[in-house]
């Protein structure tokens, strides 16, 4: 038996993260291979059936004691003026520059996004004061880490007098139930006891509706929207009653699935969608469309980057798509040889340097942000994905501190973290070849590296004339 040992000071309090892990052997054994010694193939198996279940009891505790130390962080920041004077603007109130900066430390320190992080410090903050109970059993392991986040969305919005009943009624079975089961169970009492009608409920809930897109693999990423049920029922019919009038067109052999997918593309960027032409009918013939045309044309702007052997038809290394990442070749080349809405970029086929943003934009590159653009892609804080396209464009060193606006000391920051720049003890220098070096208000050090290594534009450093302009009251400075 192998025994660990270890403590861990917690805000004050210390936790002796003692276990025992059994041993079994390395590889499975097979059917037919008879039993080493006295243990047979079944306790072999149990032994590793067993070594699951311990280090999930040991991740259940784990996460509940992560919780008490988030706790604690809060309440710390809560008691702490971490705000920092500015000349940007009034000064951010205490509690408001402790949550942006507790949220910023946990993003970077657990890597996660601070959408996780926010809601890492809200359940954190509802485990240990309005679900003492859960708290404990996901600290005994006698629940899952999502078997309390069930407990925690359920009854986030219940008074006091709710929690406490859904908790004594429901925490029980969660120890018996799947994740599904009990969110279902819960979900139920849940209506018997929140105070407030579904329909106010919903009218507050519409309020959060919001687009978000998520990258997937080989060329491909997720669009997901949060409606309201009865639009997105409307919208799945309209797909479904349009995939079955492309199914009967002639010539058609696309599957339902595809087809609503084309069928949900082409309506969201031209407002119409197209069948595919009869069979025989030449195929520079204009295409059917099915449906009222709506915003036909209109596209958004996106930039393409493509070395220049792939556009050539000599490579096939992938070009990048702002915002998403590597995209194939065939791809990459169809875009910078038709599509309008897009930017194309070359690329050295060696450096990778920036060559040329395509002859419809020839003065593009003397223009320093679309440079910086491409060379950020994305804000340049800790784990910020947010598009270099919506984002200010600041100075890594202060403008009234001496930072010059030239390459080396411009960077993409979407307004969030301009704020959380200049209103709290974050701080960045330049680290060089575009890198950035974040110090954190906990002594942390972070860096960030640039999407796009892009030689520096061809003049001299750019620079106010005259007198200094006066510094404005918001970012970007």
């Amino acid at each position: 038996m192998l025994h660990i040992h270890r403590k861990v000071d917690v805000g004050g309090a210390w936790f002796d993260m003692g276990m025992e892990t059994p041993t079994f052997p390395q590889d499975p054994i097979p059917p037919d291979t008879p039993p080493e010694g006295d243990r047979t193939q079944a306790e072999t198996f149990a032994a590793m059936i067993d070594a699951v279940k311990m280090f999930e009891g040991f991740s259940r505790w784990a996460t509940a004691c992560r919780a008490e130390a988030i706790d604690r962080a809060r309440l710390w920041t809560e008691a702490t003026d971490l705000s920092v004077p500015t000349t940007g603007g009034p000064r951010w109130s205490p509690r408001v520059a402790g949550h942006r900066v507790l949220v910023t430390e946990l993003a970077c320190a657990l890597r996660i996004s601070e959408r996780a992080a926010e809601n890492l410090v809200a359940e954190s903050h509802a485990l240990v004061h309005d679900l003492p109970a859960t708290c404990d059993a996901l600290r005994g392991g006698r629940i899952g880490y999502r078997h309390a986040q069930v407990l925690i969305d359920q009854t986030n919005t219940l008074p006091p007098a709710g929690v406490a009943a859904v908790e004594e009624a429901v925490l029980p079975r969660a120890e018996s139930l799947t994740v599904p089961k009990l969110d279902r169970a819960t979900r139920d009492l849940r209506e018997r006891l929140h105070p407030e009608s579904i329909q106010e409920r919903h009218t507050k809930s519409v309020a959060d509706r919001h687009v978000e897109t998520c990258p997937a693999q080989d060329g491909m990423a997720w669009l997901n929207a949060f409606l309201p049920a009865p639009e997105v029922k409307g919208i799945a019919n309209r797909l479904r009653d349009i995939t079955e009038q492309l199914k009967g067109e002639p010539g058609e052999e696309r599957t339902r699935t595809q087809l609503m997918a084309d069928a949900f593309t082409d309506l969201l960027l031209d407002g119409t969608t197209t069948a595919a032409p009869a069979s025989g009918v030449a195929e520079e013939k204009k295409p059917r469309h099915i449906g009222a045309p709506v915003g036909v044309g209109i596209r958004p702007r996106v930039l393409v980057t493509v070395p220049v052997l792939t556009l050539l038809g000599r490579s096939a290394e992938p070009g990048t798509l702002e915002g998403y990442g590597p995209i194939d070749a065939d791809t990459a080349r169809r875009i910078a040889a038709r599509a309008p809405s897009f930017t194309r970029i070359l690329t050295h086929p060696e450096t990778g340097a920036v060559l040329s943003v395509g002859r419809d934009r020839y003065a593009v590159p003397k223009d320093l942000r679309t440079w910086l653009r491409v060379r950020d892609e994305t804000c340049r804080f800790p784990g910020c994905n947010r598009s270099a396209g919506q984002a200010d464009v600041d100075h890594v060193t202060d403008w009234q501190y001496g930072g010059g606006t030239d390459y080396g000391n411009l960077v993409h920051l979407c307004r969030s973290h301009h704020r959380v720049k200049h209103h709290t003890a974050w701080s960045s220098r330049s680290a060089g070849g575009g890198r950035v070096r974040w110090l954190s208000p906990s002594g942390h050090e972070y860096e960030t590296e640039p999407a796009t290594h892009v030689q520096p534009p061809k003049r001299k450093r750019l620079q106010t004339q005259g007198s200094a302009s006066p510094i404005p009251d918001d970012p970007p400075f």
